[in-house]
Parts: structure tokens; sequence; C-alpha cells
């Protein structure tokens, strides 16, 4: 599991589904086999380990597998069989605009969040929760503490105080992970994205205990691409060497077993971002600029053109990985099909506004691929990577990695004083408005934003946990070439 992975057991689930719909769609009979989907997984007669009844179970197993087949669950009409909708993920042309769906089968519509007195609560003389309250909103009634709901701010400074921890604050999971308040309960009291103000970051993914926010697959496309026989190649994050029991070039085989004409490491288009946002930097400081911003993370994109519009002139201009990396695929192969393999779900968004990015895979969707075609990774042959990326720039994965690399390529003289902001929250979100609004950040002048906790390794489609993620990478970032001055970089 990664830091922010979903609870091991939905994502057991999530995977099982992408398995049979990958096997299904090898299979001679695609739309039938899809539709069986539910009920093999829950036969009759079988344990119903989650839900009231079978029949339950089976509809949540649907709605997850209209997710893997790439759709909204909230435009899918339940009376219309798995079957055809899988006949209709083969006709798309191009994957569905907004990333995420939202499972209502599986969601526990849970209670409003909010501040609740227990019955811990002792009726204190001291009365500190009530002296501390700036809203009124809280008064003793039959010696108990009692919180007025139309006043509280839910600021939580009660429960701070109180001597008995009595006072406790009832979170939705889903809402409180979300750091920019796109996820709240439509009326009928289950989750809804408003995707105006989504980032795409994922962090609703990853906090739902049921679940229940879903990411919409696009394995369907790309299977049907290779199947086409057209020449798909792969573009691999830095974290995703992190991820599997295998070494780089053992990974490069056990892609290419999939059908891929080629796998790109995206590090190679990191270390043209990496010189580019030196040079970007250093420009603004001889300016006179007070900071900047880097621009490789997806979320924080999203974040600063949604909600700190401001931001943006102290935001990198320089391309993200990703971008150049794409840019150079394209120009290599012109025909061929780019997919991106990826840690989060922000770079589905990212990918969707760049003409040379085709389809994006996250890390537990090749998982499933090749737990589907039976591919061991680690008895794979090994194959060399045909360009040598640098290991300051297959370090970007890891928060304070982009920060470092610019630095590097920085001249001594040049007074640079990193900031990492480790993870997108209500906090470092008021930060960052805060440097925009002043135009300056009194804690450095490079700032690296990163949306997931611990970098891209931290993002919410990895598989492996964080620690051991982290000691794969850095095994083979210290194996890398140091990037020079002189390096060249296409």
């Amino acid at each position: 599991m990664s830091m922010n992975a979903t609870p091991r057991q939905t994502s057991h689930l999530k995977r099982e589904i992408l398995v049979r719909l990958i096997r299904a769609y090898l299979s001679e009979d695609f739309a039938e086999n899809t539709r069986l989907i539910p009920f093999a997984m829950r036969p009759k007669g079988s344990e119903v380990p989650y839900r009231c009844c079978i029949h339950k179970e089976r509809a949540i197993l649907r709605d997850r597998t209209v997710a893997g087949l790439g759709m909204s669950i909230e435009d899918a009409d339940d009376s219309v069989l798995l079957s055809t909708l899988a006949e209709k993920a083969l006709e798309r042309e191009t994957p569905e605009t907004d990333p995420l769906t939202v499972l209502t089968s599986a969601c526990k519509g849970c209670v409003p969040s909010r501040i609740y007195v227990t019955d811990l609560c002792q009726g204190c003389v001291a009365r500190p929760c009530v002296n501390t309250c700036k809203f009124g909103a809280i008064s003793v009634q039959n010696g108990k503490s009692v919180i007025d709901p139309a006043k509280c701010k839910n600021c939580g400074m009660c429960a701070q105080v109180c001597p008995y921890q009595a006072i406790t604050k009832i979170i939705v999971p889903c809402e409180n992970a979300c750091p920019v308040g796109a996820i709240n309960k439509n009326e009928d009291g289950y989750a809804q994205i408003d995707f105006d103000k989504c980032i795409s970051c994922g962090k609703c993914v990853s906090a739902c205990p049921f679940g229940a926010v879903h990411e919409k697959s696009q394995i369907i496309d790309i299977l049907k691409n290779i199947k086409k026989g057209k020449k798909v190649i792969a573009m691999v994050a830095p974290a995703i060497m992190g991820q599997l029991p295998c070494t780089p070039k053992q990974l490069k085989e056990a892609i290419l077993n999939l059908g891929f004409a080629e796998v790109y490491e995206v590090a190679q288009g990191a270390d043209i971002t990496t010189r580019t946002e030196a040079a970007e930097f250093e420009e603004r400081l001889e300016k006179g600029e007070e900071f900047m911003t880097t621009s490789c993370c997806a979320g924080y994109n999203e974040l600063v053109d949604k909600h700190i519009p401001e931001m943006k002139p102290f935001r990198s201009d320089t391309k993200t990985p990703l971008y150049y990396t794409s840019e150079i695929v394209k120009r290599e192969h012109p025909d061929a099909i780019t997919v991106f393999f990826s840690p989060c779900n922000a770079k589905r968004k990212e990918a969707m506004k760049n003409p040379n990015v085709d389809f994006v895979l996250n890390y537990e969707e090749l998982g499933a691929w090749f737990v589907a075609l039976g591919v061991q990774v680690s008895e794979c042959g090994e194959i060399e990577f045909s360009y040598d990326a640098s290991a300051e720039s297959r370090n970007y994965a890891v928060t304070g990695g982009v920060a470092q690399a610019v630095q590097k390529m920085l001249p001594e003289h040049l007074p640079t004083y990193p900031v990492v902001i480790n993870g997108l929250d209500k906090q470092s979100i008021r930060d960052l408005k805060k440097y925009a609004k002043n135009g300056v950040c009194e804690l450095g002048n490079l700032v690296e934003v990163m949306a997931c906790q611990g970098g891209c390794l931290g993002g919410n489609g990895t598989v492996n946990a964080y620690k051991q993620a982290l000691k794969q990478l850095t095994n083979y970032v210290n194996d890398s070439k140091s990037m020079a001055p002189e390096q060249e970089t296409v």
C-alpha cells in the first residue's frame, strides 16, 4: 500500500475487477464475460462479506465494473446490461472528460461533519469549552456541554481544550480529505463531485473506506489499440521504479510483454524540465522577482488555475516532464499511441490537455494487467532504456527532488533558498494564497509544491508501501549518473 492508497480491501476489489475485465477483453466474448463479472465474484450461495445481501454486493460490483470500463456511474442507466456498456466502451474514440466518478451504491451516506460532545463530558466547573468558543455555540444543559450546530464553525478549539477529551470531530472522510471543498453531499445524502472545483488530486479516492470514489479506467482503450496492431508506446514516471519486485530493466521487458512497442522513461523529459526551470529561475531572480514555484505537479497546476489565479505570475512557465517526454516520443514516432504510466489521478487531467498524450494507466491498473496475463516481473529478462536519465531527474518522484535538481543546475553565487510544500491541504493552500497576495514567500524563493504527501511516490495510484518504494527508488537513483552542466538533454 502507498502512503495515500485506498484501504487494502477496496484496492483488492478494484484490482480483481480490472483483472477480470482484461481477461474478458482477451476472451472470445468480451461483452458477455463482462456482464458476468458481478455474478462470478459473488456466485449464488457464496458468502456476503460486506453488504446486507448478495444482490447489494452484485450491484456495487457492477458499478465498479462500469468505472473499470471508463464510464461515469452518474450517467449509467441501471437497467442497461454490462454487456451493452462493454460494447459502448469498444466504440469510444476518446476517454470521458472527468477522470473520477462516485459509486452511489457503495457510498455510505456519512452523517454530516460536525463537532460532537460525547458521553465522556463531566460538566466540569472550569467550563473550558464554553469559555474558549468565540461563537457562543456551547452551553451547559443538565450538567453536560451542548453544541448549537447553527452557531458552531467546526473550528475544533473546544475539543483541544477539553481536559477529558470528551469533544470530538465527526468527519466525512472524502470531504475532510479534499483540500478545495470539491466533494460534498447531494440532496439524497450521497457524495458528489463538483468538477469545477476539483483539482483531480485523488485524495478522496484514497480517503473513502468504502471505495465509493473511483477512477474511470482507460485500460480498455489501451488494450483496444494494441489489439488493432497500432504502435503503442509506454512513458513511465520515475515513481514506478519503486512499485514492483524487479529491476527497472526487468520492468521494461515486462511492459513490452504486454504488447507495447517501446518504453520511455519520463525522467528523460525531467532532464529538460530541470535545465529549463533552472534557467527560468535564474532569469526571474535577475529581474528582481521574489520567488517562483515549480510547475511539475498536475494537481498543483489545477489548483492554481481554478483556485489561486493570483499565483500564476509566480508559477514556473516550464513544462512538465511528461510534456517534454511525450513531445520526444511523438517526434521520434509520429504514428504512435502514447500511454503515460502514472502514480496519480491528476495526470489524467493533464493528459487530456496535451495532444501528445493519448491515454493514462496508473500502477494499480498495470499491476492488474500483469496478474491477468500471468506476467512475473521478477522473472523477466533485462532490457536497457535507450536514454540514460540523470539521478536528479529520477529523484523527481519524492518530495524535495525537483527543488534539489533545479538548485544543482544553478550558479553557486545565486541566492537560492528552497521551500517544500509536502502535500496540499487546507493550511498549505492558505499559505500559497498568502505568498501570492503578498508577492513574497518569507521562507525562501524556490517553492516546490507536491499535491501528494511524499511526492509522486505517495500518489493515490501507487501500489507499494511508501517506505519500501522509497528504498527501491533510492537504490535506483544512487545507481544513476548525476546531471552535469554539459549533459545533453535530447
